[in-house]
This record gives C-alpha cells, structure tokens and sequence, in this order.
C-alpha cells in the first residue's frame, strides 16, 4: 500500500544537529531522505503497526541516530556489500545505505508488512544497489550465492547473541565483520557467545561503547571477525538456534 507522507513530520535541521552529535556528517540530501523516511514510518505505524517508539524524538535518536553510530566501524572501502538480518523497519541498514549510498545492501525479515514498508522506503528515496527480501536468516543462509557473500553483517535487537551469530556469521565472507548492536549486556552477552563464535568461524574483535545524544541507556556495538568458513551445517532449521543455542 502506498502512502502520501507529511514530508515536515521531521525538521532537517534536527537531523542534522543530531547527526553532528555523533560526529557524523550528513549532506542535506542525506537528512532530507531521512526527514522522508521517518515521515513513511510515522504514517505506515499508525496502520501496521511497525515500531513501538512514536515519539519524533525519540524515534530520530533510537531508530536513525541509533542506526548512524554503525558508521564509525564501519570499513572505509567503497563497494561494500552489507547484509542486515531481522532488519524491522529497515534499522540500520536502510539509513545505511543512505549515509554511505556507494555500498550495495541487503536488508531481510520474517515478516511480510516489514519488508514491504522498506520497500516502499526504497521506492520514496529512490534508492538504488538495495534489495529488501522477505526471508528467514535460517533458510537465507543456505541460498549458495548468499552465503560467505558479504564484507559487513548487521543485526539489530534481533536475539540474544549466543543464538544471533548463528544468523550472521554464515552470510560473511572470510575477512568480513559482522556487528551485533547491544544494549549494556554486551560484554556478558558475548562472554556466554564465546563458543558459539569460535564454532562458527568468528573471532570476538571489541566491545565498542554506544552513547545516543539525550539518552541515558548503555549501548553498545559487539565485532566479530570473520576469521573461519562457518561449517555448512549452521544455521540450523529455523526455532533451533533460539531454543537450543550453541555452546
């Protein structure tokens, strides 16, 4: 369904500034796409439900500010491939793909409303070098020509990572990263990951402190290294990794 927005919802002043608290620079192109952006999600939530944050502040900080902290880890090479997996409304990878347009992107999800608003987003800021896919991680990842794809793998408020790197580290090729975005269990998250990490071909690089302007929660950016091949068995059929993580 295709919805008109209120393309004032979000000032591009505010975006900008924000963006800057992060020493991040967008050009006005970059915050305009993005003022669009949070416009679509403001009028699709009011229908299907797609984030429980409403609030335009809020939703600048935790959603696309959130999404932007990805950029100070990211590799500096242009080309990237980047996958987001259980990417919800598009968050990070869409916002992404707006900040770094040279990189080509895959976001997917499980559910259908989801992927069809990023796809309307794709549509409004005439992306292009996006795919958004309606798939589970657990079946993607055994599509020969996706696995050990992708320089960067991303996930957001997807699972607890001993099960997470189970969805992310097949799709990264030897050499790629991938980058779990955690709030302030990380580290003990990734000390109960450590095996699941090792058995999947991953090595625990850092635990990168987040800190959103105006919010007080811990967050944090967990890398991982993709140093190995991840056995072809992982993942395994989907409801596994979740109830039965590795250890």
């Amino acid at each position: 369904m295709r919805l008109s927005y209120n393309a004032t919802y979000m000032q591009i002043s505010n975006i900008l500034a924000a963006a800057a608290a992060i020493d991040v620079a967008l050009t006005e192109i970059q915050a305009a796409q993005i003022a669009k952006y949070a416009a679509l999600l403001s009028e699709w939530n009011a229908r299907f439900n797609l984030t429980a944050i409403t609030d335009e502040q809020a939703v600048l900080a935790l959603h696309f500010i959130d999404s932007l902290t990805l950029l100070r880890v990211l590799p500096e090479r242009s080309g990237l491939t980047l996958l987001d997996v259980g990417t919800g409304a598009g968050f990070p990878g869409l916002v992404l793909k707006i900040a770094r347009p040279e990189m080509r992107v895959t976001v997917i999800d499980s559910t259908a409303k989801k992927i069809t608003f990023c796809k309307e987003v794709i549509r409004v800021l005439k992306l292009s070098g996006v795919r958004a896919l309606h798939m589970r991680s657990e079946e993607f990842a055994h599509v020969r020509s996706e696995r050990a794809r992708y320089d960067v793998v991303t996930a957001r408020a997807v699972a607890a990572l001993p099960t997470l790197v189970e969805y992310v580290l097949p799709f990264a090729t030897i050499g790629g990263l991938c980058i779990a975005m955690k709030g302030g269990a990380a580290a003990e998250e990734a000390a109960t990951a450590a095996a699941a990490i090792q058995i999947l071909g991953g090595s625990l690089r850092s635990i990168e402190p987040i800190t959103l302007p105006g919010m007080e929660d811990k967050r944090a950016l967990v890398l991982i290294d993709k140093v190995a091949h991840t056995p072809m068995r992982y993942p395994r059929p989907a409801g596994a990794p979740r109830n039965s993580p590795l250890q």
